[in-house]
């Protein structure tokens, strides 16, 4: 069988979301599935180690896809062509964008229709007219659609008219750099990385991308609450590129009275940002709107207490290994910081996140998506 895959996303050093779900997903499927064939379409020069194994062949579409007119160009004009030069009997999109018109079997992957219910966190106008017109076409016209939640499940198909049962259901899950501290001089690495980071002093973290939906003006608020009432040096660390960093949260950073006790990282590799998370008090992921909040069984994984938000997917991925807060409201999400100072309820939820994190696993999701297109092909 030739498996077509749109891998536009699998950038070097540039893995966001999406990219690290076609990367994990493609990695386990590819070598365990010797005996067919896999196209990986790129539209621009690639990493070789983004070739997984010797059934997987490169092919380049140059034009490289990143705007409304060249997306055009490369997924309704040349990548039908490319699917018809290479014979490709199937083809997997791990994103919403498919090769358009083409007599073939065609899975679509939707993370989440955020821009459905809030384009208006999407910066580019361009940009979000194109979503809103054409991503519900997409997965309508695909023959199978993946999401990454029960939650963005029911969302799609309540809000792209797209029936249930084409929807299936693939969980994300963690970096295998995502693991506890080892035993052996734990307390000094701890301390360690405590130093580099915040000057030996206890954390907090957030880690994503920095806009509106993430919810950092109410974490901000929340975070000087919560310093008011406890008379402690503990800081709040934020990991994440400040691409979408605006006037409102800049409105609200400003306007904190602890401030000084906020440290602003950027964007850090994945193995920083793991010895970060095993080292904190908690996660505090209070973000407003998720497909799956991937930074949940990342702390999961790490042995890292959670808290995060009631809304859209949140409570589905922690259930109840999180102390679960309404992220419009401070004071509940100071109450929940106060409370995991507590070392034997942080414990418990620590217990409880090992425990529902064996539910994700990129092997299995791999062996899921494997399955998909083994079943639609026959």
């Amino acid at each position: 069988m030739n498996i077509g895959v749109n891998t536009r996303l699998l950038i070097d050093g540039k893995l966001e979301g999406i990219g690290w779900f076609t990367k994990q997903i493609l990695e386990n499927m590819v070598v365990k599935h010797r005996e067919h064939k896999f196209y990986f379409f790129f539209d621009r020069k690639y990493s070789k180690k983004f070739v997984f194994s010797e059934n997987v062949i490169p092919i380049i579409i140059p034009v490289p896809a990143r705007s409304p007119l060249l997306w055009h160009i490369y997924f309704d004009m040349l990548l039908p062509l490319y699917c018809k030069i290479y014979k490709i009997d199937v083809f997997f999109s791990p994103e919403n964008y498919i090769p358009k018109n083409i007599k073939k079997t065609v899975i679509c992957t939707v993370h989440d229709i955020n821009f459905i219910h809030n384009p208006q966190y999407i910066g580019n106008v361009s940009h979000r007219k194109y979503f809103l017109k054409y991503f519900g076409l997409n997965a309508r016209k695909s023959d199978k659609v993946i999401t990454v939640s029960n939650f963005s499940k029911k969302d799609i198909s309540e809000n792209m008219n797209v029936p249930e049962e084409k929807i299936e259901v693939v969980y994300n899950a963690a970096n295998d750099c995502y693991k506890p501290l080892p035993r052996e001089n734990k307390e000094q690495t701890l301390q360690q990385i405590k130093q580099k980071y915040t000057k030996g002093r206890d954390y907090f973290y957030f880690v994503g991308s920095i806009s509106k939906r993430k919810n950092l003006q109410g974490l901000f608020k929340a975070f000087d609450v919560f310093k008011q009432r406890n008379e402690n040096d503990i800081q709040l660390v934020i990991i994440g590129n400040a691409k979408w960093w605006d006037e409102e949260i800049e409105k609200a950073y400003s306007e904190m009275k602890y401030k000084e006790d906020v440290i602003l990282l950027g964007r850090l590799s994945s193995e920083e940002t793991a010895l970060i998370t095993s080292a904190s008090i908690a996660l505090v992921f209070v973000s407003l709107f998720e497909g799956f909040g991937i930074p949940i069984v990342e702390a999961f994984q790490t042995g890292t207490s959670v808290i995060t938000s009631n809304l859209t997917s949140m409570p589905e991925i922690a259930e109840d290994a999180a102390i679960v807060v309404n992220p419009y409201n401070t004071e509940e999400i100071a109450n929940a910081m106060e409370k995991v100072l507590d070392k034997e309820i942080r414990q418990q939820l620590i217990e409880k996140g090992f425990e529902r994190n064996k539910i994700f696993s990129w092997e299995k999701s791999s062996e899921k998506v494997w399955n998909i297109i083994t079943k639609l092909a026959h």
